[in-house]
């Protein structure tokens, strides 16, 4: 049997206050770093707001430093001789960019490091423009530590997939990241019944979706392989949550350990098998 708002018995709802465990609607939720309070555990935080997530920009650092880390890559890519609408020539492309044989004679750090490198200002500009979106929602949301570990999460399964369908081309940028963000940012609203939300963001995946297989330079495999990782992140959280598990960082971590570890073995024998 659903559970009901405790100030507005008629509403349904799954979402119950982080702190005293009373379950509450979207209209009563108030965002905290440490997730939903109800209007009583939160007195000393006074914005109430009906979507995943909306705070100032102390709410969202972990949205800030990837932005800033991306632009540092960039800044990079043209002083090791990109030029500033691409990525041609830069040294640091080569070396830091995912490609499946000098992952597997070595340099398994690609599969990171990739994803702070970006082809071209606009590659860079539409990935921080999503990323900043997605972050100012989900982060204050759902908290720092499991925004940051949903985004690695979603790096490493979509280093995965890109080295499973296209490993002998050098793939870099955040997609598969901002992916994970955009699965993650849809199954949380829905499980926490921001319906308009979640179909906001569900058109939004749709959409990126029908230009990765539109475009031939877009890495399918990499914002495939992090829609995936960053669904089945948020799907922990998602079910701890409705659960109302007393403790869940313990868990999460684990999932999340779990989920990233396997996703950077299959990266490893995907490449391992380009050689």
């Amino acid at each position: 049997m659903a559970q009901t708002c405790y100030r507005h018995p008629g509403r349904e709802t799954n979402v119950s206050c982080s702190n005293c465990g009373r379950p509450i609607c979207p209209d009563c939720m108030t965002v905290t770093p440490v997730g939903m309070r109800c209007p009583e555990c939160s007195r000393e935080r006074t914005r109430v707001t009906s979507g995943v997530g909306a705070a100032g920009g102390s709410e969202y650092p972990v949205t800030v430093a990837l932005i800033v880390a991306c632009v540092a890559g960039y800044v990079g890519i043209v002083a090791t001789g990109g030029q500033m609408g691409g990525s041609s020539g830069s040294t640091l492309i080569r070396e830091g960019g995912l490609f499946g044989p000098a992952v597997s004679n070595g340099e398994p750090y690609r599969i990171v490091t990739s994803a702070f490198l970006h082809a071209g200002i606009i590659h860079l500009g539409l990935n921080m423009l999503v990323l900043w979106i997605l972050g100012r929602l989900l982060e204050p949301a759902i908290g720092s530590l499991r925004f940051a570990g949903i985004f690695l999460v979603a790096v490493l399964s979509g280093a995965f997939g890109a080295l499973l369908l296209d490993p002998n081309v050098i793939t870099v940028g955040a997609s598969g990241g901002v992916f994970g963000l955009m699965s993650a940012t849809f199954l949380i609203a829905r499980e926490r019944g921001m319906d308009q939300l979640a179909q906001q963001i569900g058109l939004l995946v749709v959409l990126n979706l029908v230009f990765t297989f539109s475009i031939s330079s877009i890495s399918v495999g990499g914002h495939i392989g992090g829609l995936i990782g960053g669904g089945l992140a948020a799907l922990v959280v998602a079910r701890l949550e409705r659960g109302r598990v007393a403790n869940p960082g313990p868990i999460e971590a684990a999932a999340f350990v779990g989920i990233g570890a396997a996703a950077v073995v299959g990266a490893l024998l995907a490449a391992a098998a380009s050689s």
